[in-house]
Parts: C-alpha cells; sequence; structure tokens
C-alpha cells in the first residue's frame, strides 16, 4: 500500500464498485427470492452475488488486506488495512424497485476510514472520498452547503421508527426544529450532504458496514461526521450517527441529542 498513488486507490475503488453494479442491474425490478436473516432484515442473491463480486477483485488486488462484509462476514481484521463492504446498503428499497439503494466500499487504516465509496448502480451516480483529496461525483468535484442552524436546515433518518426510546425522543426533538424533514434514502442522503443538497442526517444502530464508507464521502466534500458523543468514525464506532454539511449544524446537533 505504501508505494500507491492516490489515482491507484480511487482506480480500484471504481473497479470494486463496478464489479458490484454489474451484478446488482440485471437484478433490479425482476422476481427474486427474498430471505430474511436472524436479524429480520431482507437479503437476496443481489446482496450475496455482489459482494463476492467485490471479494474476488480484492483477493486478487489485496490478498493482505483484511475484510469486514455484511454478508460473508470477517477476515484478517487485524491488519493495517481493512476493506468494508455492504453490497446494497437498502435492500428493502432494491427489492421494492427504488433506485435510492446504494452499494458502500470502504477502506480502513488502522481502524479509520479514509476512503469511501457510495454507488447507485442505477441511476449511474458514484460519489468518492478520499482522505486528503476531496470527494467527487462521477470524476467532478463536490461541496457540502452552509446551513448553520437547525431551523434553517433539511435532516433526514432511514426511519424513525429504528431509534431506541432515548434515541426516538432527541430524534422527534430535532425533527421538530428543522425547517424540512426527509426520510427513507439509507447511505443515499448521506450522497446528498456531500452533494450540498441535504444539510444533516442523524441515525443510531448502525453497523460497520453501514456508516465506514460515509465518513470520508461527506468530510471530504467539507462536511462532519462523528457519532452522537461527537467522536469521530472508527471501527469501534457504537453506531450512532450525526452528519452535517455545516460544522456549526453538527455543534447545535450534538447539544440538542444530548
Amino acid at each position: 500500500m505504501s508505494t500507491e498513488t492516490p489515482s491507484d486507490l480511487i482506480e480500484l475503488a471504481n473497479r470494486l464498485a463496478d464489479a458490484g453494479g454489474d451484478v446488482i442491474r440485471p437484478y433490479f425490478r425482476q422476481p427474486i427470492a427474498i430471505d430474511t436473516k436472524a436479524d429480520a432484515s431482507p437479503v437476496t442473491i443481489a446482496d450475496r452475488e455482489a459482494e463476492q463480486a467485490i471479494r474476488a477483485v480484492l483477493a486478487v488486488a489485496r490478498p493482505d488486506d483484511g475484510i469486514i462484509g455484511e454478508e460473508f462476514g470477517s477476515e484478517k481484521t487485524g491488519a493495517e488495512y481493512v476493506w468494508v463492504i455492504d453490497p446494497i446498503d437498502g435492500t428493502k428499497s432494491f427489492i421494492t424497485g427504488r433506485p435510492i439503494f446504494g452499494t458502500l466500499i470502504a477502506l480502513v487504516c488502522n481502524g479509520a476510514p479514509i476512503l469511501g465509496v457510495i454507488d447507485q448502480p442505477i441511476s449511474g451516480e458514484r460519489w468518492i472520498g478520499l482522505r486528503g483529496h476531496g470527494a467527487t461525483l462521477n470524476g467532478n468535484p463536490i461541496r457540502v452547503r452552509e446551513c448553520p442552524t437547525l431551523a434553517d436546515a433539511t435532516i433526514g433518518t432511514t426511519a424513525p421508527d429504528l431509534f431506541d426510546l432515548t434515541g426516538a425522543k432527541s430524534w422527534q426533538q430535532a425533527a421538530a426544529a428543522a425547517r424540512h424533514v426527509v426520510y427513507g434514502g439509507d447511505c443515499y442522503t448521506y450522497a446528498q450532504i456531500a452533494t450540498g443538497l441535504v444539510d444533516a442526517v442523524v441515525e443510531a444502530g448502525l453497523q460497520t458496514y453501514d456508516f465506514a464508507a460515509l465518513a470520508p464521502v461527506v468530510e471530504e466534500a467539507g462536511g462532519v461526521v462523528t457519532d452522537w458523543q461527537g467522536n469521530p468514525l472508527t471501527l469501534a464506532s457504537d453506531g450512532t450517527i450525526v452528519a452535517c454539511g455545516d460544522a456549526r449544524l453538527h455543534a447545535e446537533l450534538l447539544d440538542l441529542l444530548h
């Protein structure tokens, strides 16, 4: 890894996303079997085959790196570099024909995400953030928008029923104070923060593969992403997320969540 350039990493990120998208597209809006996992979330052959395709590229390109994947578990997680894969973030959107799901791919170095990919294979939108090198949408630089106060903000969460009782109360307070509230979208709403179309996302109960790719994209576009305590995201994070385009809004939300 030490001899690689930023362009090498981005080229690999694109290859990984291409591999997943090539699998996913033929299954979209087609009749496929839907299984239910132990946590009651849905999974399909598209989820499984997309992760296998991404892993196959990594097996050749990065045989010494670790992998954490939603569908096929973890390996070599003690490695300096670990790839984190969610082949379809938003499977409910995928199985209902809504193109607001995404493939999430992250590269983590010593526990901290340094590269993130949010890929929407149906619309052809691909967000990439690489630590220290900015964020792009389909290769074009992107930037968050300014929004210093919650009263002026458009904020979102995937589903309010995913919060526990304490979290639900905090979310309700934030939603009541915001200008606009949007629901659904999973990773897609975070991408809209990076693109300057949404101001904040507040969530809880996320797994590592749900959030690892999000921070580099939003942060490299100029935003802030932490847990509810204000800590940067790592592999050890607790799954609470506050992502904002404006640091002033982020500070206001953290105060409210406490």
